[in-house]
Protein backbone atom coordinates (compact mmCIF):
# COMPACT_ATOMS: atom_id res chain seq x y z
CA UNK A 1 0.00 0.00 0.00
CA UNK A 2 2.64 2.32 0.70
CA UNK A 3 5.12 3.31 -1.68
CA UNK A 4 8.43 4.33 -0.95
CA UNK A 5 12.21 4.50 -2.22
CA UNK A 6 15.59 4.19 -1.05
CA UNK A 7 16.01 7.66 -0.71
CA UNK A 8 12.80 8.13 1.80
CA UNK A 9 12.94 5.03 4.13
CA UNK A 10 14.60 6.97 6.79
CA UNK A 11 12.40 9.59 6.66
CA UNK A 12 8.88 10.94 6.98
CA UNK A 13 8.17 11.09 3.13
CA UNK A 14 8.08 7.83 3.17
CA UNK A 15 4.43 8.40 4.65
CA UNK A 16 3.59 9.79 1.02
CA UNK A 17 0.99 8.37 -0.94
CA UNK A 18 3.47 8.40 -4.02
CA UNK A 19 1.27 5.84 -6.25
CA UNK A 20 -2.48 5.79 -7.31
CA UNK A 21 -4.17 4.18 -4.33
CA UNK A 22 -7.57 3.61 -2.25
CA UNK A 23 -8.49 7.22 -0.65
CA UNK A 24 -9.17 4.45 2.29
CA UNK A 25 -5.39 2.92 1.82
CA UNK A 26 -3.29 5.27 2.40
CA UNK A 27 -2.01 6.76 5.63
CA UNK A 28 -1.88 10.85 4.33
CA UNK A 29 -4.58 12.82 2.22
CA UNK A 30 -3.72 11.95 -1.67
CA UNK A 31 -2.41 15.77 -2.55
CA UNK A 32 0.50 15.79 0.08
CA UNK A 33 3.39 16.65 -0.84
CA UNK A 34 6.88 17.93 0.83
CA UNK A 35 7.78 21.68 -0.42
CA UNK A 36 11.18 23.07 -0.97
CA UNK A 37 10.92 24.50 2.51
CA UNK A 38 10.79 20.84 3.69
CA UNK A 39 7.41 21.33 5.08
CA UNK A 40 4.31 18.58 4.55
CA UNK A 41 1.90 20.50 2.34
CA UNK A 42 -1.47 19.22 2.05
CA UNK A 43 -3.94 20.64 -0.94
CA UNK A 44 -1.28 23.13 -1.56
CA UNK A 45 -0.90 24.61 1.16
CA UNK A 46 1.83 24.08 3.96
CA UNK A 47 1.16 22.48 7.41
CA UNK A 48 3.54 25.47 9.05
CA UNK A 49 1.74 28.00 7.44
CA UNK A 50 -1.51 26.71 8.72
CA UNK A 51 -0.78 26.44 11.85
CA UNK A 52 0.81 30.33 12.06
CA UNK A 53 -2.25 31.54 9.87
CA UNK A 54 -4.93 29.35 12.47
CA UNK A 55 -3.64 28.31 15.67
CA UNK A 56 -3.06 24.81 17.26
CA UNK A 57 -4.40 22.01 16.98
CA UNK A 58 -5.62 22.33 13.78
CA UNK A 59 -7.64 20.03 11.37
CA UNK A 60 -6.66 20.17 7.66
CA UNK A 61 -9.42 18.65 5.40
CA UNK A 62 -8.51 17.95 2.05
CA UNK A 63 -11.03 18.52 -0.14
CA UNK A 64 -9.43 16.62 -3.06
CA UNK A 65 -9.38 13.55 -1.29
CA UNK A 66 -12.69 13.26 0.23
CA UNK A 67 -13.78 14.43 -3.16
CA UNK A 68 -12.26 11.10 -4.40
CA UNK A 69 -13.73 8.58 -2.21
CA UNK A 70 -17.64 9.77 -2.48
CA UNK A 71 -16.82 9.40 -6.57
CA UNK A 72 -14.97 5.90 -5.75
CA UNK A 73 -17.84 4.59 -4.06
CA UNK A 74 -20.54 6.34 -6.19
CA UNK A 75 -18.46 5.23 -9.37
CA UNK A 76 -17.66 1.70 -8.25
CA UNK A 77 -21.31 0.99 -7.58
CA UNK A 78 -22.12 2.49 -11.09
CA UNK A 79 -19.55 -0.09 -12.28
CA UNK A 80 -20.80 -3.43 -10.49
CA UNK A 81 -23.98 -3.23 -9.83
CA UNK A 82 -26.45 -3.29 -12.51
CA UNK A 83 -29.38 -1.84 -10.01
CA UNK A 84 -30.02 1.12 -8.91
CA UNK A 85 -27.86 2.22 -5.95
CA UNK A 86 -27.28 5.11 -3.25
CA UNK A 87 -24.02 5.46 -1.41
CA UNK A 88 -24.63 7.46 1.92
CA UNK A 89 -22.20 9.62 3.84
CA UNK A 90 -22.54 8.33 7.53
CA UNK A 91 -22.46 11.82 9.21
CA UNK A 92 -21.33 10.42 12.70
CA UNK A 93 -17.89 10.20 11.37
CA UNK A 94 -17.86 13.93 11.15
CA UNK A 95 -20.97 16.18 10.35
CA UNK A 96 -20.71 19.94 9.71
CA UNK A 97 -22.06 22.53 7.28
CA UNK A 98 -18.76 22.43 4.58
CA UNK A 99 -18.65 18.26 4.79
CA UNK A 100 -22.45 18.08 4.11
CA UNK A 101 -22.59 20.45 1.01
CA UNK A 102 -19.37 18.83 -0.33
CA UNK A 103 -21.08 15.00 0.06
CA UNK A 104 -23.76 16.18 -1.39
CA UNK A 105 -22.51 18.10 -4.33
CA UNK A 106 -21.04 14.75 -4.78
CA UNK A 107 -24.40 12.93 -5.41
CA UNK A 108 -24.23 11.09 -2.39
CA UNK A 109 -26.87 10.96 0.71
CA UNK A 110 -26.67 10.86 4.11
CA UNK A 111 -27.50 8.79 7.28
CA UNK A 112 -28.07 10.59 10.34
CA UNK A 113 -28.77 9.46 13.63
CA UNK A 114 -29.59 12.38 15.71
CA UNK A 115 -32.13 15.44 15.51
CA UNK A 116 -28.58 17.42 15.40
CA UNK A 117 -27.19 15.99 12.60
CA UNK A 118 -30.40 16.23 10.46
CA UNK A 119 -30.46 19.77 11.18
CA UNK A 120 -27.43 20.26 10.16
CA UNK A 121 -27.88 18.27 6.82
CA UNK A 122 -30.93 19.85 6.07
CA UNK A 123 -28.66 23.67 6.50
CA UNK A 124 -26.03 22.05 4.98
CA UNK A 125 -28.25 21.63 1.42
CA UNK A 126 -30.48 24.58 2.09
CA UNK A 127 -27.46 26.71 1.97
CA UNK A 128 -25.08 25.08 -0.11
CA UNK A 129 -24.21 23.47 -3.84
CA UNK A 130 -26.33 20.24 -2.42
CA UNK A 131 -29.33 22.06 -2.40
CA UNK A 132 -32.63 20.51 -3.50
CA UNK A 133 -34.97 17.89 -2.99
CA UNK A 134 -32.92 15.66 -0.72
CA UNK A 135 -35.49 13.87 1.37
CA UNK A 136 -35.42 10.69 -0.34
CA UNK A 137 -31.60 10.48 -0.02
CA UNK A 138 -31.76 11.28 3.89
CA UNK A 139 -32.60 7.89 5.94
CA UNK A 140 -32.63 8.51 9.97
CA UNK A 141 -30.64 6.21 12.37
CA UNK A 142 -30.92 5.13 16.06
CA UNK A 143 -31.48 2.69 18.85
CA UNK A 144 -33.46 5.63 21.05
CA UNK A 145 -34.66 8.17 18.96
CA UNK A 146 -37.21 10.97 20.71
CA UNK A 147 -40.32 11.67 19.44
CA UNK A 148 -39.27 15.40 18.58
CA UNK A 149 -36.80 13.71 16.46
CA UNK A 150 -38.94 11.50 14.98
CA UNK A 151 -41.39 14.41 14.34
CA UNK A 152 -38.35 16.49 12.53
CA UNK A 153 -37.45 13.67 10.11
CA UNK A 154 -41.39 13.14 9.33
CA UNK A 155 -42.00 16.53 8.79
CA UNK A 156 -38.97 16.60 6.21
CA UNK A 157 -40.06 13.31 4.83
CA UNK A 158 -36.50 11.37 5.93
CA UNK A 159 -36.69 7.86 5.52
CA UNK A 160 -36.78 6.45 9.70
CA UNK A 161 -34.43 3.22 9.96
CA UNK A 162 -36.39 1.61 12.87
CA UNK A 163 -34.62 -0.03 15.30
CA UNK A 164 -37.04 -1.52 17.77
CA UNK A 165 -40.32 -1.92 18.92
CA UNK A 166 -41.33 1.05 20.87
CA UNK A 167 -40.05 2.88 17.77
CA UNK A 168 -41.83 1.72 15.75
CA UNK A 169 -45.29 1.55 17.66
CA UNK A 170 -44.53 5.52 18.29
CA UNK A 171 -44.43 5.85 14.40
CA UNK A 172 -47.74 4.17 14.34
CA UNK A 173 -49.58 6.53 16.66
CA UNK A 174 -47.75 9.31 14.77
CA UNK A 175 -48.57 8.05 11.40
CA UNK A 176 -52.27 8.43 12.41
CA UNK A 177 -51.89 12.19 12.39
CA UNK A 178 -50.05 12.45 9.32
CA UNK A 179 -51.96 12.67 5.44
CA UNK A 180 -49.18 10.57 3.83
CA UNK A 181 -47.80 7.55 4.82
CA UNK A 182 -44.22 7.60 6.66
CA UNK A 183 -41.46 5.93 4.89
CA UNK A 184 -39.48 3.29 7.15
CA UNK A 185 -36.70 0.85 6.76
CA UNK A 186 -35.90 -1.90 9.62
CA UNK A 187 -32.52 -2.60 11.05
CA UNK A 188 -32.08 -6.18 11.82
CA UNK A 189 -29.76 -7.65 13.59
CA UNK A 190 -27.96 -10.24 11.07
CA UNK A 191 -25.78 -12.39 13.97
CA UNK A 192 -22.93 -11.73 12.04
CA UNK A 193 -19.13 -11.16 13.65
CA UNK A 194 -16.44 -9.58 11.85
CA UNK A 195 -13.01 -8.59 13.67
CA UNK A 196 -13.03 -5.49 15.22
CA UNK A 197 -13.09 -3.64 18.25
CA UNK A 198 -15.44 -4.79 21.19
CA UNK A 199 -17.40 -1.57 21.00
CA UNK A 200 -17.53 -0.78 17.27
CA UNK A 201 -19.18 -4.55 16.33
CA UNK A 202 -22.86 -3.76 15.77
CA UNK A 203 -23.67 -7.21 13.51
CA UNK A 204 -23.61 -9.71 16.02
CA UNK A 205 -26.78 -10.74 18.70
CA UNK A 206 -25.76 -9.58 21.54
CA UNK A 207 -26.51 -5.89 20.74
CA UNK A 208 -28.10 -3.06 21.46
CA UNK A 209 -29.25 -2.44 17.85
CA UNK A 210 -31.85 -3.81 15.58
CA UNK A 211 -34.22 -6.48 15.66
CA UNK A 212 -33.50 -10.22 16.15
CA UNK A 213 -34.06 -12.52 13.67
CA UNK A 214 -36.01 -14.42 15.65
CA UNK A 215 -38.53 -11.20 15.49
CA UNK A 216 -38.68 -11.38 12.11
CA UNK A 217 -42.00 -12.85 11.59
CA UNK A 218 -43.94 -11.16 14.29
CA UNK A 219 -42.57 -7.87 13.00
CA UNK A 220 -43.30 -8.53 9.12
CA UNK A 221 -46.52 -9.55 10.12
CA UNK A 222 -47.49 -6.06 12.27
CA UNK A 223 -45.98 -3.75 9.89
CA UNK A 224 -48.40 -5.68 7.16
CA UNK A 225 -51.05 -4.52 8.91
CA UNK A 226 -50.02 -0.85 8.97
CA UNK A 227 -51.55 0.92 6.17
CA UNK A 228 -49.83 4.65 7.88
CA UNK A 229 -46.24 2.97 7.41
CA UNK A 230 -44.90 2.01 3.74
CA UNK A 231 -41.80 0.13 4.74
CA UNK A 232 -39.35 0.25 1.82
CA UNK A 233 -36.20 -1.28 2.83
CA UNK A 234 -34.33 -3.56 4.91
CA UNK A 235 -31.05 -2.79 7.02
CA UNK A 236 -28.44 -4.22 8.58
CA UNK A 237 -24.28 -3.02 9.97
CA UNK A 238 -22.22 -5.21 11.20
CA UNK A 239 -19.78 -3.20 12.84
CA UNK A 240 -16.89 -0.18 11.86
CA UNK A 241 -13.23 -0.52 10.61
CA UNK A 242 -13.82 -3.77 9.35
CA UNK A 243 -10.78 -5.51 6.81
CA UNK A 244 -12.29 -8.71 6.00
CA UNK A 245 -14.52 -8.65 2.81
CA UNK A 246 -16.57 -12.25 3.36
CA UNK A 247 -18.36 -10.73 6.38
CA UNK A 248 -20.44 -8.13 4.30
CA UNK A 249 -21.26 -10.51 1.25
CA UNK A 250 -22.23 -12.87 3.73
CA UNK A 251 -24.49 -10.22 5.21
CA UNK A 252 -25.78 -9.48 1.30
CA UNK A 253 -27.18 -12.53 1.10
CA UNK A 254 -28.78 -12.88 4.79
CA UNK A 255 -30.89 -9.81 4.14
CA UNK A 256 -31.79 -11.13 0.58
CA UNK A 257 -33.20 -13.85 2.30
CA UNK A 258 -35.06 -12.00 4.65
CA UNK A 259 -36.11 -9.48 1.76
CA UNK A 260 -37.67 -12.86 0.43
CA UNK A 261 -39.91 -13.49 2.97
CA UNK A 262 -40.93 -9.62 3.31
CA UNK A 263 -42.07 -9.49 -0.08
CA UNK A 264 -43.17 -13.60 -0.44
CA UNK A 265 -44.60 -14.11 2.10
CA UNK A 266 -45.96 -10.66 4.00
CA UNK A 267 -46.40 -9.08 0.91
CA UNK A 268 -44.56 -5.76 2.31
CA UNK A 269 -43.22 -3.18 -0.44
CA UNK A 270 -39.50 -3.85 0.29
CA UNK A 271 -37.63 -1.92 -2.84
CA UNK A 272 -34.40 -1.35 -0.84
CA UNK A 273 -31.40 -3.07 1.03
CA UNK A 274 -29.23 -1.55 2.84
CA UNK A 275 -25.64 -3.09 3.73
CA UNK A 276 -24.58 -0.54 6.02
CA UNK A 277 -20.95 0.26 5.98
CA UNK A 278 -18.13 -0.08 8.05
CA UNK A 279 -14.98 -0.64 5.53
CA UNK A 280 -11.88 -0.02 7.69
CA UNK A 281 -8.92 2.45 6.93
CA UNK A 282 -5.26 2.82 7.08
CA UNK A 283 -4.36 4.12 10.29
CA UNK A 284 -0.95 2.27 10.01
CA UNK A 285 1.24 0.78 7.79
CA UNK A 286 0.25 -2.55 9.17
CA UNK A 287 -3.04 -1.75 8.25
CA UNK A 288 -4.39 -3.73 4.67
CA UNK A 289 -8.21 -2.50 4.40
CA UNK A 290 -9.30 -3.60 1.12
CA UNK A 291 -10.15 -0.70 -1.65
CA UNK A 292 -13.58 0.89 -2.04
CA UNK A 293 -13.46 -0.56 -5.36
CA UNK A 294 -12.72 -4.42 -4.21
CA UNK A 295 -15.43 -3.54 -1.05
CA UNK A 296 -17.81 -2.46 -3.85
CA UNK A 297 -17.30 -5.10 -6.40
CA UNK A 298 -17.50 -7.75 -3.57
CA UNK A 299 -20.82 -6.76 -2.02
CA UNK A 300 -22.58 -5.89 -5.29
CA UNK A 301 -22.02 -9.81 -6.94
CA UNK A 302 -22.79 -11.34 -3.43
CA UNK A 303 -26.39 -8.80 -3.77
CA UNK A 304 -26.47 -9.69 -7.49
CA UNK A 305 -25.90 -13.81 -6.89
CA UNK A 306 -28.08 -13.74 -3.86
CA UNK A 307 -30.85 -12.24 -5.91
CA UNK A 308 -30.77 -14.74 -8.80
CA UNK A 309 -30.49 -17.49 -6.07
CA UNK A 310 -33.77 -16.45 -5.07
CA UNK A 311 -35.23 -15.40 -8.25
CA UNK A 312 -35.57 -11.75 -7.03
CA UNK A 313 -35.51 -8.65 -8.51
CA UNK A 314 -32.51 -6.63 -8.00
CA UNK A 315 -33.49 -3.88 -4.92
CA UNK A 316 -31.87 -0.48 -4.53
CA UNK A 317 -28.71 -1.00 -3.00
CA UNK A 318 -27.57 1.23 -0.45
CA UNK A 319 -24.30 1.74 1.36
CA UNK A 320 -23.40 3.91 4.09
CA UNK A 321 -19.50 4.18 4.90
CA UNK A 322 -18.21 7.22 7.07
CA UNK A 323 -14.61 6.10 8.01
CA UNK A 324 -13.62 5.64 4.76
CA UNK A 325 -14.80 8.68 3.06
CA UNK A 326 -13.38 11.16 5.66
CA UNK A 327 -10.68 9.29 7.79
CA UNK A 328 -7.69 9.42 6.04
CA UNK A 329 -8.74 13.13 4.07
CA UNK A 330 -7.97 14.90 7.63
CA UNK A 331 -4.63 15.10 9.34
CA UNK A 332 -4.70 17.16 12.74
CA UNK A 333 -1.30 19.55 12.95
CA UNK A 334 -0.18 20.32 17.19
CA UNK A 335 2.68 22.12 18.19
CA UNK A 336 4.75 20.29 20.14
CA UNK A 337 5.61 21.90 23.73
CA UNK A 338 7.64 20.02 26.56
CA UNK A 339 9.29 16.90 26.90
CA UNK A 340 10.14 14.24 29.56
CA UNK A 341 12.48 11.74 29.54
CA UNK A 342 12.52 8.67 31.94
CA UNK A 343 16.20 7.17 31.91
CA UNK A 344 16.17 3.87 30.47
CA UNK A 345 12.21 3.89 30.15
CA UNK A 346 11.18 6.74 27.78
CA UNK A 347 10.91 10.04 26.19
CA UNK A 348 8.00 11.59 26.50
CA UNK A 349 6.87 14.68 24.12
CA UNK A 350 3.60 17.04 24.79
CA UNK A 351 1.81 18.50 22.59
CA UNK A 352 -1.39 21.20 22.27
CA UNK A 353 -4.08 18.92 22.53
CA UNK A 354 -5.00 15.53 22.87
CA UNK A 355 -8.09 13.16 24.48
CA UNK A 356 -10.10 16.34 24.11
CA UNK A 357 -9.95 16.48 20.13
CA UNK A 358 -8.18 12.71 19.59
CA UNK A 359 -10.82 10.51 22.32
CA UNK A 360 -10.47 7.12 20.12
CA UNK A 361 -6.73 6.32 21.61
CA UNK A 362 -8.10 6.57 25.35
CA UNK A 363 -11.37 5.23 24.05
CA UNK A 364 -10.14 2.59 21.64
CA UNK A 365 -6.36 2.14 21.96
CA UNK A 366 -6.27 3.02 18.70
CA UNK A 367 -2.90 4.05 16.96
CA UNK A 368 -1.64 6.10 14.78
CA UNK A 369 1.34 7.29 12.78
CA UNK A 370 2.83 10.86 13.22
CA UNK A 371 5.38 13.10 11.20
CA UNK A 372 7.18 16.11 11.92
CA UNK A 373 5.54 18.40 9.63
CA UNK A 374 8.38 20.68 9.18
CA UNK A 375 11.39 18.86 8.50
CA UNK A 376 9.39 16.12 6.77
CA UNK A 377 13.18 14.47 5.43
CA UNK A 378 14.94 14.49 8.53
CA UNK A 379 16.09 11.02 9.96
CA UNK A 380 13.77 9.14 12.05
CA UNK A 381 16.36 8.88 14.66
CA UNK A 382 14.09 8.90 18.16
CA UNK A 383 11.06 6.75 19.62
CA UNK A 384 8.82 8.79 21.98
CA UNK A 385 5.68 8.97 23.65
CA UNK A 386 3.26 11.62 22.23
CA UNK A 387 1.24 12.59 25.02
CA UNK A 388 -1.53 15.23 25.34
CA UNK A 389 -1.96 17.94 27.69
CA UNK A 390 -4.61 16.96 29.68
CA UNK A 391 -4.90 16.10 33.35
CA UNK A 392 -4.59 12.63 32.61
CA UNK A 393 -2.19 9.55 32.86
CA UNK A 394 -4.08 7.94 29.87
CA UNK A 395 -3.90 11.06 27.77
CA UNK A 396 -1.06 9.70 25.39
CA UNK A 397 -1.81 10.15 21.50
CA UNK A 398 1.01 7.72 19.76
CA UNK A 399 2.89 5.59 22.15
CA UNK A 400 7.06 4.72 20.91
CA UNK A 401 5.99 7.15 17.63
CA UNK A 402 9.24 6.62 15.51
CA UNK A 403 9.70 10.63 14.46
CA UNK A 404 13.13 12.71 13.79
CA UNK A 405 14.48 15.14 16.20
CA UNK A 406 12.05 16.81 17.65
CA UNK A 407 11.92 20.45 19.51
CA UNK A 408 9.47 22.58 20.88
CA UNK A 409 7.49 24.82 18.64
CA UNK A 410 7.92 22.12 15.80
CA UNK A 411 4.45 20.89 14.38
CA UNK A 412 3.37 17.42 14.48
CA UNK A 413 0.94 16.03 12.08
CA UNK A 414 -1.15 12.79 13.04
CA UNK A 415 -2.80 11.13 10.02
CA UNK A 416 -5.98 9.81 9.57
CA UNK A 417 -8.19 12.27 12.23
CA UNK A 418 -10.91 12.65 9.51
CA UNK A 419 -13.57 10.04 11.19
CA UNK A 420 -14.48 10.43 14.64
CA UNK A 421 -12.09 12.94 16.19
CA UNK A 422 -13.74 16.47 16.42
CA UNK A 423 -17.24 14.36 16.06
CA UNK A 424 -16.21 12.59 19.37
CA UNK A 425 -14.18 15.99 20.62
CA UNK A 426 -14.71 17.69 23.93
CA UNK A 427 -13.90 20.62 26.23
CA UNK A 428 -12.54 18.12 28.72
CA UNK A 429 -10.24 20.22 31.29
CA UNK A 430 -12.39 23.29 29.77
CA UNK A 431 -10.64 23.19 26.52
CA UNK A 432 -11.96 24.45 23.60
CA UNK A 433 -12.65 22.40 20.20
CA UNK A 434 -10.10 23.08 17.67
CA UNK A 435 -10.55 25.22 14.25
CA UNK A 436 -10.98 22.83 10.50
CA UNK A 437 -9.63 24.07 7.68
CA UNK A 438 -10.12 22.94 4.11
CA UNK A 439 -7.65 23.00 1.58
CA UNK A 440 -7.84 22.44 -1.80
CA UNK A 441 -5.31 23.94 -4.88
CA UNK A 442 -3.51 26.27 -2.55
CA UNK A 443 -6.54 27.58 -1.13
CA UNK A 444 -7.34 27.47 2.84
CA UNK A 445 -10.86 28.27 3.96
CA UNK A 446 -12.33 28.00 7.72
CA UNK A 447 -15.13 25.62 8.50
CA UNK A 448 -14.87 25.40 11.93
CA UNK A 449 -13.79 28.17 14.42
CA UNK A 450 -11.94 27.97 17.32
CA UNK A 451 -13.39 27.52 20.56
CA UNK A 452 -12.45 30.76 23.04
CA UNK A 453 -13.06 30.99 26.53
CA UNK A 454 -16.35 32.78 26.03
CA UNK A 455 -17.42 29.49 24.23
CA UNK A 456 -16.88 27.49 27.01
CA UNK A 457 -19.08 29.37 29.69
CA UNK A 458 -21.71 30.90 26.82
CA UNK A 459 -24.76 27.98 28.17
CA UNK A 460 -23.48 28.28 31.69
CA UNK A 461 -25.83 30.25 34.57
CA UNK A 462 -25.56 31.37 38.02
CA UNK A 463 -28.60 31.35 39.82
CA UNK A 464 -29.60 34.94 41.13
CA UNK A 465 -28.79 33.53 44.58
CA UNK A 466 -25.32 33.26 44.00
CA UNK A 467 -24.89 36.51 42.50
Amino acid sequence: MLTMDSKTQNCAAQYLPLAPVSPNQALLPLTAQVNNLDYLAIGGCDVKTLVERFGSPLYILDEATLRTACRVYRDSFAQYYPGESLVIYASKAWSCLAICSIVASEGLGFDVVSGGEIYTTLTALEQGRGSGDFSQKIYFHGNNKAKEELKLAVENAITIIVDNWLELETLVEMAAEESKPIGIMLRLTPGIECHTHEYIRTGHLDSKFGFDPNQLDSLFSYISKQEKLHCVGLHAHIGSQIFEQQPHQDLAHVLVGWLKKATEIYGLPIQELNIGGGLGISYTEQDDPPSIEAWVKGVATAVVAACKENNLSLPKLIAEPGRSLIGTACVTAYTIGSRKVVPGIRTYIAVDGGMSDNPRPITYQSLYRAVVGNRMSAPLTEKVTVAGKHCESGDILIPDALLSETKAGDILVVMGTGAYNYSMASNYNRIGRPAAVLVNEGEANLILMRENYSDLIRQDRLPERLL
